[in-house]
């Protein structure tokens, strides 16, 4: 199989798309809602686009950011925010799942180290905390 190198980067031979046509259908994908990470497992698997880095040089979150569809909240933070959500819909149901108290304790600590990260790296405004109700304003279950 040929490919063809750009900067240590390779883009197959068979790759019919421009760097223009995937920029198109990625944010089409956003408008339909999906997130960066099912935008790029969409391209690879109905599309054919092994990596849209390789082939635009700029990766999902930053073509979403430099036309303003960036997401407010990380997509992982999101997710935890789901499980953290959910979890304490069963606690007040069963208030004795001690295991599920753990559980919670260990989920509220991941959020926190990961907002401290994203704080240092200034993704999120250093104002920023966390909270139950937060987490139930971005999920809205």
């Amino acid at each position: 199989m040929k490919t063809v190198k750009i900067k240590n980067k390779f883009v197959p031979h068979w790759l019919t798309y421009t760097s223009e046509e995937v920029e198109k259908l990625v944010v089409n994908k956003s408008q339909k809602g999906l997130t960066k990470s099912q935008i790029g497992l969409v391209l690879r698997d109905q599309y054919g686009i092994p990596s849209v880095k390789d082939l635009t040089k700029q990766n999902i979150g930053k073509m979403l950011k430099n036309r303003g569809m960036a997401e407010e909240l990380p997509e992982d933070l999101i997710a935890l925010y789901k499980k953290v959500v959910k979890l304490h819909m069963h606690l007040e149901k069963e208030k004795k799942d001690k295991k599920s108290k753990r559980s919670l304790v260990v989920l509220e600590n991941r959020i926190k180290r990961l907002i401290n990260y994203y704080k240092d790296n200034k993704v999120l405004p250093s104002t920023y905390k966390y909270s139950l109700e937060n987490a139930r304003l971005v999920v809205k279950l």
